[in-house]
């Protein structure tokens, strides 16, 4: 049973521990609204570019003109996985389920007899997957000098996997992150950015636009850049995402640490309660002796 110094020392060590996670958490809640507002600053823009991609594809059809980007090589056989993480922890699990949603993808491709290359973006996610695919890392970008996502950084991470594809190191990408929907729940999505797929439930009757020049050009324009917006988004997701279950998970250990403290405390205070009465019985014992 320990000492009551130990327990002490042990209390105040939570104490400390308490304040930690206090200040972490708050510094999150702070980092968080200015995240969110961000990522959800860039959803309507997306989700229109998107359309009017999807717009422009559908028109195209299987047009034998039509850039590489959208009708693909013409094979699947190898695969790039684009994992977006990020460059720090204490985050709960956000960090390992974009891992576990990447490392399934990964083996369903495997079974499948396809060949999987992974770039990784951000430290968590490289240092999670490296054990059981070290063997299939191409690349790493590293965001710890980032303070504040901006486009310029997505672009360089589209240009990196546009050159990739130019050269035919691959044939489909996907990219991997957590699209942030509360602070509670973020979910991990994997989305392919290469070739460009239409969404679901999309109709080509839906575009009202006449274009100029023709299709096939604004297309080899604008594919570029539906790459980089894709991965832009997404990183703005994982930051709204990455800070929300950090607020989370710190508020949790705060929590923890308090109820940690509570039982220290009692259990400090009968192991002093059980001193303080041997030390009286022993002075009692002595004054009957005498």
């Amino acid at each position: 049973m320990p000492n009551l110094k130990d327990l002490k020392n042990r209390i105040e060590s939570v104490k400390s521990t308490r304040k930690i996670t206090k200040a972490m958490q708050m510094v999150a809640a702070a980092k968080l609204r200015r995240a969110q507002e961000a990522a959800e600053a860039s959803r309507p823009y997306a989700e229109r570019f998107t359309a009017v991609m999807a717009g422009l594809a559908a028109s195209v059809g299987g047009s034998d003109s039509a850039p590489k980007l959208l009708s693909g090589t013409g094979t699947d056989n190898t695969h790039l996985l684009v994992v977006m993480t990020s460059e720090r922890g204490l985050c709960g699990g956000f960090n390992t389920n974009i891992a576990k949603l990447a490392r399934a993808k990964a083996q369903e491709l495997q079974a499948a007899g396809k060949t999987v290359k992974i770039l990784t973006v951000g430290k968590k996610g490289r240092d999670q997957l490296k054990r059981d695919f070290g063997d299939m890392f191409v690349g790493h970008v590293d965001m710890s000098e980032v303070k504040r996502m901006s486009y310029a950084d997505a672009q360089g991470v589209a240009k990196d996997v546009l050159g990739r594809f130019d050269a035919g190191e691959f044939d489909v990408a996907t990219i991997f992150f957590a699209r942030f929907q509360n602070v509670v729940t973020q979910i991990p999505t994997a989305q392919q950015i290469i070739p460009f797929a239409i969404p679901e439930g999309f109709e080509a009757g839906e575009t009202l636009y006449d274009y100029e020049p023709d299709e096939e050009a604004i297309l080899a324009d604008l594919l570029p850049r539906a790459v980089a917006t894709a991965i832009f988004s997404g990183l703005l997701e994982n930051g709204a995402s990455e800070q929300g279950a950090r607020m989370s998970a710190m508020d949790n250990a705060t929590r923890n640490a308090g109820d940690m403290i509570d039982q220290l405390t009692i259990q400090y205070n009968r192991s002093r309660q059980a001193v303080i009465t041997n030390e009286l019985i022993e002075i009692i014992s002595g004054a009957e002796a005498l």
